[in-house]
């Protein structure tokens, strides 16, 4: 297997690369904090809006539902128009979203503004790693991965401190316009993007349609279970199932397939995106689930509870950047191998954590877990934006985002089931964050035996052609 490293690519040239650094650091602030600003404020909006918890994880699923519905479609599409166009068409469109969201009276007029926003996001979301493939030179795009990596684990360590603020002083719909300055200023620094570079050719609409409705019936039936309806959400979920084996059948016969089967047939990419959505689902569940268990559980505020969830982000902070440096030199494998095992010992502590724990006694076991997940995160999307074409770059970015998302919104839903359930509050959601951490560490030791010594060839022959 050939290394997709584009050598003669150099990434755009200084300053104008800072300002589109600035540009995209602004559009990925906004698409981390509006998708986790709600956690805390869930107990609340549920309350005023008399509807269950289990139904308030809603708010999170419909809006990454929506948001991974629209994807690996729209990457296509990204590659017709050019990024860049995509790009800011997604942000206004979130904009306006944000708008309507101080007219919502109702928790169904609440979900539909979300899947709005979504929408809005989720378009500019899937250009925007093919466009940080262009403006990094790509010996240091592992490097440009951790800076991304620092933007989201920054924004998530506001994200909940900000929700719980608003919730705790404001009306709660401050909670889903606050975000919206972000995409204004990334409006404005557009300019300095990579330049739309258009390409000719056919759109599968076939592909587009089937990906977002194979989406839909996966995530939307565990959705639905949260609603007392498991029978009618199982057969979802069942035909979602049905659905993606007949997609991926379609999509082999595609020449650029919306749903890339062409790149997850290649080791490095495949075991990755494996492991990226089992890692995303993990940590997800410890974070949707912890509000609750800490406001219903324990007695904290919304804005305590936003404070005591700090660590996890802020860990992540610091951890990013290194290990984003790291995978530019060390196997992102190993790297990825080690940061699962790390997070399966904080989730294990995580699941029996007292009844009467301290800030200290719960930041410790986020920063353990938040530590694990951190090692692993940018090494392994390191490994799916440069082991694919340049050709297949927005394919590959809108893997990766496709991966999160899906992971995000399966294991929000997953909280929500719980919580239905009745397990919300104990040590069930971060038992099952570890053993999805498990299969992580699994699945990157799988893929370090089948592509290890390939990938570390190719790229002592890319140094010294270089």
């Amino acid at each position: 297997m050939a290394f997709a490293s584009d050598a003669d690519f150099d990434g755009l040239p200084m300053p104008r690369r800072i300002w589109a650094i600035v540009a995209i650091s602004f559009g990925t602030a906004l698409f981390v904090v509006d998708g986790a600003i709600a956690n805390v404020a869930l107990p609340t909006i549920a309350r005023d809006l008399g509807v269950s918890s289990g139904a308030s994880t809603n708010v999170i699923t419909v809006y990454q539902l929506a948001m991974v519905m629209v994807l690996l479609p729209f990457a296509t599409i990204g590659d017709r128009i050019g990024h860049r166009t995509l790009y800011q068409i997604g942000q206004v469109l979130f904009c306006l979203a944000s708008a309507a969201a101080f007219f919502v009276t109702s928790f169904w007029e609440l979900l539909l503004v979300r899947a709005g926003q979504a929408i809005g996001a989720g378009i500019a979301l899937s250009v925007s790693a093919a466009m940080l493939r262009t403006i990094y030179p790509s010996k240091t795009l592992g490097s440009g991965l951790g800076i991304n990596s620092v933007i989201v684990a920054t924004s998530y360590a506001i994200a909940p401190t900000l929700g719980g603020f608003i919730t705790e002083r404001f009306d709660w719909h401050w909670v889903f316009v606050v975000a919206a300055p972000l995409a204004l200023v990334s409006l404005a620094l557009g300019r300095s993007l990579p330049e739309p570079e258009p390409r000719t050719g056919v759109i599968d609409w076939g592909g587009a349609v089937g990906s977002a409705v194979t989406v839909l019936l996966l995530i939307g039936g565990l959705a639905v279970a949260t609603h007392d309806s498991p029978a009618l959400g199982g057969a979802a979920f069942a035909a979602g199932c049905a659905a993606a084996w007949l997609l991926y059948l379609r999509e082999r016969k595609v020449e650029r397939p919306v749903m890339p089967v062409d790149l997850m047939a290649q080791p490095a990419i495949g075991f990755s995106v494996i492991a990226a959505v089992a890692a995303f689902v993990g940590s997800a569940m410890l974070i949707v689930a912890l509000p609750f268990k800490l406001q219903q559980g324990m007695g904290y505020s919304p804005e305590e509870a936003g404070l005591l969830l700090m660590p996890y982000p802020l860990t992540m902070l610091f951890v990013a950047p290194a290990a984003g440096w790291l995978s530019d030199r060390i196997s992102p494998s190993v790297m990825g191998v080690a940061g699962m095992a790390i997070a399966m010992v904080g989730l294990a502590f995580a699941a029996f954590m007292p009844a009467d724990a301290d800030a200290f006694q719960i930041g410790w076991r986020l920063s353990l877990s938040a530590l694990g997940f951190g090692l692993f995160l940018a090494p392994n999307s390191r490994l799916m934006i440069g082991e694919a074409p340049k050709d297949r770059s927005a394919a590959a970015g809108g893997l990766l985002s496709t991966a999160r998302l899906f992971g995000q919104s399966t294991g929000a839903a997953l909280v929500g089931l719980v919580l239905a359930m009745g397990l919300g509050l104990g040590p069930t959601p971060a038992l099952v964050a570890a053993a999805l951490a498990a299969v992580a560490l699994v699945t990157s030791a799988v893929r370090f035996r089948a592509t290890g010594a390939t990938l570390v060839r190719a790229r002592r022959h890319h140094d010294l052609v270089r």
